[in-house]
């Protein structure tokens, strides 16, 4: 497999993250999947946003559980653009998708979206909770998972396998060899997690991972000839 990757809320070092905006512009990098996150709005909406509220991302304040769509539509989320729901994403690019889900009642929500659309085979699963990995996998069956990690040890290769994950998403700055043999012995891709920088990109290449995470063009731009 070629290496992948992986635009980071969209491209979230030049556009405005988990924006259309942002989407497009990391497909029009070139980028080889989209990384976007999700939580569900006060009525039920798949809304793609980092946190959990509107604050830091927003001209507006408070939980996006508190907040209807039609509330969360109000704001600005950067250069004038929308917050955007999870369907508008898929409507707006082609690019394969790597959403990230944040418990199991947004695990649900996506699994109808998934079925509808039929999207298996487009969207892979990914989130820092095992439960709503294991939640995801029980209610579509053959979709793709990827347990991530932040701060972590050897276990979280145990967890991803216990949760039914087919990928580690792992913060570069604690990951070692031993945990990517690891990995590999269980047969686990690995993605490393976020690399802005040719030193950041020349190690997840020495430890021989499958993709990158990454904020910036450049990456994608480079990222073949890092070895």
């Amino acid at each position: 497999m070629n290496f992948l990757t992986i635009g980071h809320r969209g491209l979230m070092g030049v556009e405005p993250e988990n924006t259309l905006r942002s989407f497009v512009a990391a497909e029009q990098a070139g980028l080889d999947v989209i990384e976007l996150d999700l939580h569900l709005s006060k009525d039920g909406a798949l809304v793609v946003m980092h946190d959990a509220d509107v604050d830091r991302t927003t001209d507006g304040t408070g939980p996006i559980a508190e907040q209807t769509l039609a509330e969360l539509r109000a704001l600005d989320a950067g250069r004038g653009e929308r917050v955007p729901v999870f369907e508008e994403v898929l409507d707006a690019v082609r690019t394969p998708l790597q959403a990230e889900i944040k418990d199991v009642q947004a695990a649900r929500a996506l699994a109808e979206v998934l079925h509808a659309r039929a999207l298996v085979d487009r969207v892979e699963v990914s989130s820092f909770h095992d439960e709503a990995i294991a939640e995801i996998a029980r209610l579509v069956p053959g979709v793709r998972t990827a347990l991530i990690g932040s701060r972590y040890g050897t276990d979280v290769v145990d967890r991803a396998v216990a949760a039914g994950a087919g990928t580690l998403c792992l913060n570069i700055r604690r990951l070692t060899l031993e945990i990517v043999e690891l990995a590999r012995a269980k047969d686990l891709r690995v993605i490393g997690w976020v690399v802005n920088t040719q030193d950041q990109l020349r190690l997840v290449r020495a430890l021989g991972l499958d993709g990158a995470t990454t904020d910036l063009p450049e990456i994608k731009r480079t990222g073949r000839f890092t070895a």
